[in-house]
C-alpha cells in the first residue's frame, strides 16, 4: 500500500492503484504517478521471475527497450532475491544498421540502463548491423528454443507494440521476428524520447519480434505512462481488436496486466 507522509509517497509501502478494472482479458492498474507504477510494475515482475525460479531452472524474459521503462527498471534493479544468473533476456526489437554500441541503439539502452546492474547469465541482444534476413533466423531460433515465461512490454504513441505498426501488424504471423518500416509517428517518438535529435536521424527500418512472438509469453507486464500516450491507451482498452491498434491484442492474452499512470489513463 502507499502511504503519504507530508506529500510524500512512502517508498517501502506498495503504492495503491487510485482505479482498476478489467477490460475483456487484460487487467488494468492506474497509479498516481509515473514513479508509483514504475515501483508496482517493477515490484510485480520482481515478485514473477522469484517464483518462476523457485520452481524451474530458468526464466526467459523479453524485455522493451524505452526510456518509459527506467522507473521500473530502476525499481527491478533493487529488488532481492532474484536469481539472475539463471536468468535468460532478449529484447524485442532493434533499429537496423545500428550496433549495439551506437548511442540510438535499443539494445545499448536496455544494456545500460538495467542488464549491466542485474547481470542475467544469458544476455541476447538483436543486431542491427548484421543482414537483417540472417539475424530474423537467428534470432527467432534463440527465441523458439524454450517458451518466454515474461514479456514486459509498451505501448507506442501510435498504438505499436514493439514495432508492429498499425495497420502492418500481422495478429497471425507465421514469423517470431520480422523487418518493418517505421511509420512516421514512430519515428517522431523516439525524437519525444530524447533518442534522436531530429526526425531524419531516426532510422527507417527496424527488426521487431512480432505479435505472435510477443503474444506467446506465458505473463505480459505492460508499462505505459505518459499523457502522449492517452490517445493510444483509448484505443487498446475500448477500440476493436484490431491491427490498427496493435496494442489491443493484449485484451486477448489470459495473463496480462497493463500499468498506466493518470496522464496515460486520462480518466
Amino acid at each position: 500500500r502507499t502511504r503519504r507522509a507530508g506529500g510524500l509517497m512512502v517508498i517501502g509501502e506498495d503504492p495503491r492503484p487510485i482505479r482498476s478494472l478489467t477490460v475483456d482479458a487484460l487487467r488494468v492498474l492506474v497509479y498516481e504517478d509515473e514513479r508509483q507504477l514504475g515501483i508496482a510494475a517493477g515490484r510485480a515482475v520482481a515478485s514473477e521471475l522469484r517464483a518462476l525460479l523457485a520452481r524451474q531452472a530458468r526464466a526467459r524474459v523479453v524485455f522493451a527497450s524505452a526510456p518509459s521503462h527506467r522507473e521500473m527498471w530502476r525499481e527491478l534493479s533493487r529488488a532481492q532475491g532474484i536469481g539472475w544468473d539463471r536468468v535468460v533476456a532478449f529484447h524485442m526489437d532493434e533499429y537496423v544498421g545500428l550496433p549495439a554500441g551506437s548511442p540510438g541503439s535499443l539494445g545499448g539502452l536496455l544494456c545500460r540502463e538495467l542488464l549491466a546492474i542485474v547481470r542475467p547469465g544469458e544476455v541476447h541482444l538483436i543486431d542491427g548491423s548484421a543482414h537483417p534476413a540472417e539475424e530474423c533466423r537467428r534470432y527467432s531460433q534463440l527465441i523458439a528454443e524454450a517458451p518466454i515465461d515474461i514479456a514486459c512490454m509498451g505501448i507506442g504513441e501510435n498504438g505499436h507494440i514493439a514495432f508492429n505498426e498499425p495497420g502492418e501488424a500481422d495478429f497471425q504471423d507465421s514469423r517470431l521476428m520480422k523487418v518493418v518500416r517505421l511509420d512516421t509517428e514512430s519515428r517522431q517518438q523516439q525524437v519525444n524520447d530524447g533518442t534522436f535529435a531530429s526526425h531524419p536521424e531516426v532510422p527507417e527500418r527496424a527488426l521487431t519480434l512480432t505479435v505472435p512472438a510477443l503474444m506467446a509469453a506465458r505473463r505480459i507486464f505492460c508499462v505505459v505512462p505518459g499523457h502522449r500516450k492517452r490517445q493510444a491507451v483509448q484505443r487498446a482498452l475500448w477500440g476493436k481488436v484490431s491491427p490498427s491498434c496493435p496494442a489491443s491484442i493484449l485484451r486477448r492474452h489470459p495473463n496480462s496486466i497493463l500499468y498506466l499512470d493518470a496522464g496515460s489513463w486520462g480518466g
